[in-house]
């Protein structure tokens, strides 16, 4: 000490800390305030700066009354400098990583608030999360007087040998960070893979793609699997789509009042089932004369993948029931049991199904 320790100095270093430790109190009630009005707001950017400023703040009047209450009390030069690289280091600290929720928190936000960007991939965050920590690490070093020069020049030399060992890992980092730069597959997007699995992409991180399918199990991929494979994505271009279901109707139907009943049971159907799009024109077209029926395609919109599933119950549901009541046929399919005596064959027309316990092919010598 340069001098001795009076009870003024233990007075005054006591109200500086007083002083941070209100700061702080004020700080955070002020912080709350501010992160009730910021709930109230359409933009989700202002809560995450507000949560992160709750960190920081307070923390900050704290580290400068601990400040004034060291300047104000006879320290040695040594006592004072490692003091005060304590105290910076702390205060770094706490600023990194709130800068970091700052900044990944406001990535969140704009690759969910946008189409075709990330929605909720988590490996921008993750990217963007470590790089800002990494230079708050940076910074508590350079503030120690710790050069960082050759930690750079062993950290390159070194990153060829941890980028042979990581080869797969790698791979599949930036598969994942080529999969959404390309806009190709993105969060929310329901895809379906030539090796058969298929689902909405849940999310994409550093390593692994997660994939839910309609019965709610998850499917993992690895990033350059997905990246390599033949797939298909029912959301792009667009969401909306189409579907065909097939009907048949007897020879002696009328085809015009076929169609227009059809018509009218389509323009049921798409404005009254969940996820039609009953702005999509409807088509019918006639196109096959087959054994027992005419055979046509009725074309329909859905909003997404998985509503073509009640869309198509539903449509076939309302077909069948208005047919009946129209009177239009659907046929049932004829089936030709052969009766074979000696060396003629007798050919016997049946129609419907074939009962499991019936002779399809009978033989009399």
């Amino acid at each position: 000490m340069n001098r001795a320790l009076t009870a003024d100095d233990l007075v005054f270093a006591g109200i500086a800390l007083a002083s941070g430790l209100l700061a702080a109190f004020a700080l955070r009630m002020l912080l709350r305030w501010l992160g009730r009005h910021a709930d109230r707001t359409r933009w989700s950017g202002d809560d995450v700066i507000v949560h992160a400023l709750r960190a920081v703040l307070p923390w900050a009047a704290v580290v400068g009354g601990a400040a004034g209450a060291a300047a104000v009390l006879p320290l040695t030069k040594t006592v004072q400098h490692h003091t005060n690289q304590v105290l910076t280091v702390l205060l770094i600290s706490v600023a990194t990583v709130s800068a970091a929720r700052v900044v990944t928190g406001l990535v969140r936000t704009v690759t969910q608030s946008r189409s075709g960007v990330a929605g909720s991939a988590t490996i921008f965050v993750n990217i963007t999360r470590i790089l800002v920590l990494a230079i708050g690490f940076l910074v508590v070093l350079q503030t120690l007087g710790i050069s960082i020069a050759p930690m750079l020049t062993a950290l390159g030399v070194g990153g060829l040998a941890v980028a042979l060992a990581l080869q797969d890992t790698l791979a599949n980092l930036f598969a994942g960070i080529h999969i959404l730069a390309s806009k190709t597959v993105q969060p929310g997007d329901y895809i379906q893979l030539s090796s058969g699995e298929e689902g909405y992409v849940e999310d994409i991180n550093w390593r692994q793609t997660t994939i839910r399918n309609l019965s709610n199990n998850l499917v993992v991929l690895p990033n350059g699997q997905l990246a390599q494979a033949n797939m298909t994505n029912f959301m792009r271009p667009e969401q909306q789509l189409t579907i065909l279901v097939q009907v048949g109707v007897a020879y002696d139907s009328d085809l015009e009042h076929v169609e227009r009943v059809t018509n009218e049971v389509i323009a049921e159907t798409m404005t009254e089932v969940e996820g039609a799009v009953p702005d999509h024109e409807p088509i019918i077209r006639f196109h096959t004369f087959g054994d027992s029926r005419i055979g046509f395609t009725v074309i329909l919109g859905v909003g997404e993948f998985s509503d073509q599933y009640r869309i198509k119950h539903e449509f076939i549901k309302r077909l069948h029931k208005r047919y009946r009541a129209e009177g239009i046929r659907i046929p049932a399919p004829a089936r030709t049991v052969a009766l074979q005596q000696g060396g003629v064959v007798i050919p016997q027309q049946r129609t419907g199904e074939i009962e499991p316990n019936e002779i399809s092919s009978v033989r009399f010598d």
